[in-house]
């Protein structure tokens, strides 16, 4: 039987592939025509390497500003300073160069520009939120006038997708915010600059993409596009994060990474929902500080093994891009979690057991907590994969 279905497309144009990023950034904002470029950066990259300093020679006259200083998981103060940092600089075009956060910050700096937004408050009449019924709202508004570069340093994938995401200090909460004009108008994947990127930092949020390909393959609302896309990027990750791991000079696996970390976001993008381990790990970030790739490698193969009684037929398929069509994919993906070092509890990565009636909580009020292939019905549901990951 046919599953009707459509693939949405975003409005990214063109993503540069093995260039070197000053290269790549200002041949950008020539094409762009854009007079004053505002980088939003990592303060290791700025303070540490010569990478930001090579992008502003690179940029030359057409460099308006830099600025770092955004925190993990992106708190809207932090979000609030650089967009006015930008503002101030009469930005017209924002380039990111760093991880996710950064990344997120700098797409949601886009959005600030356009509405003003000058306050904490001033957020929440365009953050995506959920109803108690489980529906997903997301709010509609004009998208951004100014577009942005980004130069990704980590592998999560956020820079390929409309949706970003910035963390409430209010209430410990990260919250999404889409538009499709979000999306940068170029992506630059170019390995040489993240081999300054912490190995944790690199293969945890390497595990981050391996989750959204195996959420893909897992989900029962795929379909054959999206399943072949995420089957390629599991293969490209698969091979290419142990690659790295053992010889950090290895460019070749690092682009192979960059490459599976953007396909495994074309699913998403494309509508095919997350489930129970991105809507844990929202959570697992923005209200207990867990990095963002270490929630995946905490929480990934835990959610497969619950949702098995459902999808073991969906998860066969992981199993095979994972090299052993007759494991399961819980115990492949725990195998290549361990051999790349990345802890595999939520005790590892310091969550307590008193956290976890807050976590099953707020989960339900992400947009994924009602998307998982093994239905999430209340917060009860939450705490049984919880536990089975404490320790």
């Amino acid at each position: 039987m046919i599953q009707a279905t459509r693939v949405v497309l975003t409005s990214t144009e063109r993503v540069s592939l093995g260039f070197p990023a000053a290269d790549a950034v200002a041949s950008e904002a020539e094409a762009l025509g854009a007079q004053r470029v505002f980088i939003l950066c990592s303060r290791h990259l700025a303070e540490k390497t010569g990478e930001i300093r090579a992008i502003e020679a690179k940029l030359g006259s057409r460099h308006a500003a830099t600025h770092h200083g955004i925190r993990p998981n992106a708190p809207r103060s932090d979000v609030l300073v650089a967009a006015q940092a930008a503002r101030e600089a009469g930005a017209d075009l924002v380039v990111t160069v760093g991880g996710g956060s950064v990344t997120d910050a700098g797409k949601i700096i886009t959005m600030c520009l356009k509405h003003n937004i000058t306050s904490i408050e001033g957020f929440d009449a365009f953050r995506t939120y959920v109803e108690t019924d489980g529906t997903v709202v997301s709010p509609v508004f004009a998208g951004p006038d100014i577009r942005t570069v980004c130069v990704p340093t980590t592998l999560s994938g956020g820079e390929f997708n409309p949706l970003s995401g910035a963390t409430d200090e209010r209430i410990k909460l990260k919250q999404g915010y889409e538009t499709r004009l979000m999306v940068p108008v170029c992506v630059v994947l170019d390995p040489a600059i993240t081999v300054h990127t912490p190995e944790w930092l690199w293969l945890s949020t390497g595990v981050r993409s391996v989750d959204h390909a195996v959420e893909t393959l897992g989900s029962l609302q795929s379909n054959d596009f999206c399943d072949g896309i995420a089957d390629s990027a599991l293969r490209l990750l698969a091979e290419g994060l142990p690659r790295v791991k053992a010889n950090p000079a290895d460019l070749e696996a690092r682009l192979k990474c960059q490459i599976g970390a953007w396909q495994s976001m074309i699913p998403i993008i494309a509508g095919v929902p997350m489930g129970a381990s991105h809507a844990i790990g929202h959570v697992l970030g923005g209200t207990c500080d867990v990095p963002h790739g270490y929630t995946s490698c905490v929480m990934s193969p835990f959610v497969q093994a619950w949702n098995a009684e459902v999808n073991a037929h969906r998860q066969a398929r992981i199993s095979a891009c994972l090299g052993d069509p007759g494991k399961p994919a819980a115990v492949l993906l725990d195998t290549l979690i361990r051999g790349l070092g990345m802890p595999r509890s939520l005790g590892e990565v310091g969550v307590r057991e008193d956290q976890l009636p807050l976590i099953a909580d707020y989960t339900l009020e992400d947009f994924w907590g009602r998307t998982n292939p093994r239905k999430i019905e209340s917060a009860q549901d939450v705490m049984t994969i919880l536990r089975t990951a404490l320790v």
